[in-house]
Formats: C-alpha cells, structure tokens, sequence
C-alpha cells in the first residue's frame, strides 16, 4: 500500500471522526443540557470542549501536537475573547467572530472549532454564563469550522480581502446569527410557536446585522496582517504542516 494511500485513508477517518463529533454528538450536547435545564449548562459547557478536543488532536495523525502548537491555539483563544471584552458596552458588535475565522483559515477546520468553543466559553466569564453558552460555543466553533474548509479548499486566500470579508458577514447573518436566535426560541420563549419563532428571529435581524459588520471589519483590517504572522510562526516551527484537515 502506497504512502499516498494510507495518508488518503488517515485523512479521511480524521473527516469523518470531525464531522460526527462536530454535526452530531456536539449538537446533541447543545440540546441535552438545554432539556437538563437548571445549571447542567456548566457541565455541557465542559463536554463540548473535551469533545471539540477529539478533532483537533485526532487532525495530528499519528503524532503528538507539539507544546508551541497548543500554546499557539490558546493565545489565539485569548485574543479572540479580549476582542469581545473591549466592546463590552456594545453587546452586539463581537469582532470575536473575525479571530476565530482567521484561526480557522489558518490552523484548519478543527483548530477553527476548538479556538471558537473555548473562546465562547472563556469570555462569557466575563458577559455571564448561561444555559445559551453551550449553543454560543458551537455557533462560533462553526465559524472556524466552516472557515477551515473553505481555505483548506482554496476558496478562502488570505490575499484576497474581499472574499474573506463577505464570507465573515454571511457566516454571522446565515449561521452563527440564526443558531443563537434559536437559542433564544429555546431558552427564552414560554410557548415555541409560529408566531414566537418569527418574532425572534426577526427581532435579531438588527443585532445580527451589527454583529456582521463587526466581523467584517475584523476580517478586513486583520486578515492578511494576521494571516502572514501566523504563517511564519507555521514555517518556522514546522507546525500543522502534516496535518489530516479536512
């Protein structure tokens, strides 16, 4: 059996384990500690990011992520939440959203979702938990998730500003938006309904649309400077280059 084949065939299982792990059993979680009720948010907060972990490190093959390689995520993670935390007074507008894309295009789909998961979490230390953390962690794990594939494929290029841009304002207005909207229907509403689902979903067409321009702004200030930084940190250290993103 060829080298070639065998990293094909490692390369898929890794595929598969990430999308179970991010499109069912975090998914699942979500709704699990939303049906617990009470304060279980805390220990769905927890799983979610043990269970973000599995992609990201199942992504190094057959070898162990090195030291600068974990460190490197976590600081991205810690900037992520100062950029929500330096707009504490505007609630709405989270360039939160922008760092993670740019983690994503950088480090691959499953570094994207681990940095958006923790972030969500870490920072609501500061604007408050609650039963709608878990869903906040997988609405913004999914920006970098999305954003990983899309560069890993070659429609995301950290040159062309443009792209990247569009593509952080639709991600917030057609997925983390709608996502947290839904949490909304679910943890707010006292009758789920035609009418109260409408309601909420209109009523955060304006908030999202802040929190859209937020990220594009991000994205259109950061990307390239940040992208050409994280990229030599990648070749001078060797990092994530023989990764099986998908």
């Amino acid at each position: 059996m060829s080298e070639k084949h065998v990293k094909n065939k490692r390369s898929n299982k890794s595929m598969w384990l990430s999308l179970l792990v991010i499109l069912v059993l975090i998914p699942a979680t979500v709704l699990l500690t939303w049906d617990l009720g009470d304060r279980k948010y805390y220990i769905g907060s927890v799983i979610i990011i043990f269970l973000s972990m599995v992609p990201f490190f199942a992504s190094f093959e057959n070898r162990k992520p090195h030291a600068r390689e974990v460190v490197t995520i976590a600081v991205l993670c810690a900037i992520a939440v100062a950029s929500r935390a330096a707009f504490i007074m505007l609630p709405s507008f989270k360039p939160m959203v922008g760092i993670i894309i740019i983690a994503g295009m950088a480090f691959g789909a499953q570094a994207g979702f681990l940095t958006g998961a923790i972030s969500g979490f870490v920072s609501n230390f500061i604007f408050g938990q609650g039963p709608w953390t878990p869903w906040q962690m997988f609405a913004f794990g999914m920006a970098g998730f999305l954003a990983g594939i899309l560069c890993k494929k070659g429609i995301l290029n950290s040159e062309k500003k443009i792209p990247v841009t569009v593509f952080g304002g639709l991600t917030v207005m057609l997925v983390v938006g709608p996502l947290l909207d839904t949490c909304t229907v679910f943890t707010m509403s006292s009758m789920i309904n035609t009418a109260s689902i409408g309601t909420v979903y209109l009523a955060g067409l304006p908030f999202n649309a802040v929190h859209a321009v937020s990220v594009m702004l991000t994205l259109f200030l950061l990307t390239k400077p940040m992208m050409e930084k994280l990229n030599r940190i990648k070749i001078k250290y060797g990092m994530m280059e023989n990764d099986d993103e998908i």
